[in-house]
């Protein structure tokens, strides 16, 4: 894929004979997936001032072209639709990016040597923190323990959260430090996990996780540059769009400075974390909606209701198959009920997080008590298009009732091929039926914008859109009653990184498809995810991302 240098000068003077101005940038020579009913392919789309101005094929576009127009030949390439990345946390993807990741740690033995690497480098007494374990994958699949911990790192205290951001390991320095012993409650919405003794094992899960917390430093890292970081590295993977799940007032605010500031190269979509002294400000002051050219919005409240899975914090209705817990929820219904009555009333959207069968019937139940609290003559917007985030484990009578009140499923395909090797064993065969349930989601005719939950999982477009398709691992691994039937089609997969990401940040009008008038945003890949090979889905290159037709990532 080249540009080409000559081409302006040949049809400049095919510009003059023509009323409309010159594009900035015309991509032409590939193919254009429009996602528009009228015109689904093209060969070509031109670009002025940050918006389409014209799709069609190459012909279409000579009159467009003019001294100052960039044109990129495609090569062949395949345009899509801007990316937008549903569900994700973009200071962590930039923490993880330059912490002690611990992502693909493949053993208790190996997490253990990259904490004795860091231990090297560090004086006795300096705190350690890490993320990204994950024990599914290691024989045996248990947890880590603060005795693992403590038998390379004594000296330092260390806390290494878990993948799925809802666990933490820690040793005994650490517990030491925050009054953590045998005799201390677990907070509501939390677990304290003991050994054989009696003892902490080290492991804290979910509301637990703030004792240790307010005792450790600030992070080293600033959350500037972590900002920073998590969005250039997002631009790199294809992502034009990120739906940010969770941030305080300040670092919103700050992010909002950094997008003015043009450091930020994707387009923003936050939502406050919740219930909190932030959110009574956003209440207060209303949504922030499209500034900077549509490059910074907020307008949610994110609410976390229970914990993950993986660790045992999703809240079930029926015990766990491997332990004797049903997980936790992490607010009661007292304690949300004024939120999101004040949320309807001033036209702000609340998404909460709701992974176990018994946390997605919680909340169902007060959204659709919400509603009827406050009627459509009440609201600001008559269609507030409230959402759930993960929805990952679904009593079959809870699904049709998506469709029913109008709440959109916000959902991430790439939990349900990592966390096919434990999940069976958590929820049974029984339950597996309503795990990732987007085939049954779908027949009831909610759309499901799609995902990564960064630095959860990695937070590639690529592997979202292979995982929805396959219910495959990345190594072509299904398992035994994964219920392959609940995959989604190609389009529809498609759907969930672009058309449906805009729906459901009530963006349709001017994101989602490539139409006139829409914002030029585009993810270029070499491939044809539509009709490639499964398995070269998540390899195919990404060749440009691009952003109000400024090109903020490019590997040609």
């Amino acid at each position: 894929m080249k540009k080409i240098p000559g081409i302006a000068a040949i049809l400049l003077s095919l510009a003059a004979c023509g009323a409309r101005p010159p594009a900035d940038l015309v991509l032409t020579g590939g193919t254009v997936i429009t996602l528009d009913e009228s015109r689904p392919k093209a060969e070509a789309v031109a670009v002025r001032d940050g918006r389409i101005v014209a799709v069609g094929d190459g012909a279409d576009m000579r009159e467009l072209i003019g001294e100052n127009t960039e044109v990129i030949e495609l090569d062949g390439a395949f345009v899509y639709p801007g990316f937008t990345d549903s569900h994700m946390h973009l200071r962590g993807v930039g923490e993880r990016e330059l912490t002690l990741n611990l992502e693909g740690t493949e053993s208790l033995a190996a997490l253990q040597a990259r904490l004795a690497d860091v231990v090297a480098r560090r004086e006795p007494g300096e705190w350690i923190a890490g993320r990204g374990w994950i024990e599914t994958h290691w024989n045996p699949p248990v947890f880590p323990t603060r005795a693992d911990l403590d038998a390379v790192a004594p000296e330092n205290p260390v806390a290494l959260t878990r993948a799925d951001g809802h666990a933490l390991v820690a040793n005994s320095m650490a517990l030491e430090l925050a009054g953590i012993d045998a005799a201390t409650a677990a907070p509501f919405g939390g677990a304290i996990p003991k050994d054989a003794n009696g003892e902490p094992s080290g492991m804290l899960v979910d509301n637990a996780m703030g004792m240790l917390r307010r005792v450790m430093p600030d992070a080293a890292i600033s959350a500037e540059k972590a900002l920073v970081t998590g969005a250039e590295r997002s631009a790199r993977f294809g992502w034009t769009g990120l739906q940010v799940a969770g941030t305080t007032w300040d670092e919103a605010m700050l992010l909002r400075d950094l997008v003015v500031a043009g450091k930020i190269p994707v387009r923003i979509y936050n939502a406050i974390e919740g219930p909190s002294a932030s959110t009574a400000k956003l209440l207060e002051r209303g949504p922030v909606i499209g500034e900077n050219d549509g490059r910074f919005t907020m307008r949610g409240i994110k609410v976390s209701v229970d914990g993950a899975l993986g660790s045992r914090g999703a809240a079930l209705l029926e015990p766990y198959a491997d332990a004797d817990t049903s997980g936790l929820l992490t607010w009661r219904r007292e304690d949300l009920m004024p939120l999101y009555i004040e949320a309807l009333k001033k036209g702000i959207q609340i998404e909460t997080h709701a992974i176990g069968d018994r946390a997605n019937r919680f909340i169902l139940d007060l959204y659709a008590a919400a509603f009827e609290q406050v009627p459509e003559g009440e609201r600001k917007i008559a269609e507030p298009r409230w959402r759930i985030e993960h929805a990952q484990i679904l009593d079959k009578e809870d699904i049709p009732r998506f469709a029913k009140l109008g709440v959109i499923p916000s959902m991430q395909a790439s939990h349900a091929i990592g966390d096919l090797y434990f999940a069976p064993r958590r929820l049974g065969e029984e339950r597996l039926a309503g795990a990732y349930a987007w085939r049954s989601l779908r027949d009831t005719g909610v759309i499901i914008p799609g995902g990564s939950d960064a630095p959860v999982e990695q937070g590639d477009p690529r592997i979202e859109f292979y995982a929805a398709v396959t219910r495959r691992s990345l190594d072509g691994f299904q398992g035994e009653n994964w219920h392959p039937e609940q995959a989604l089609t190609r389009m529809e997969a498609l759907k969930t990184l672009t058309l449906w990401p805009a729906y459901a940040a009530f963006e349709e009008d001017v994101r989602g498809s490539i139409e006139i008038g829409k914002y030029a945003d585009f993810t270029v890949l070499a491939g044809d995810l539509l009709n490639m090979p499964a398995d070269e889905l998540p390899r195919t290159e990404i060749r440009m991302t691009i952003v109000a037709g400024d090109i903020v990532h490019d590997a040609r």
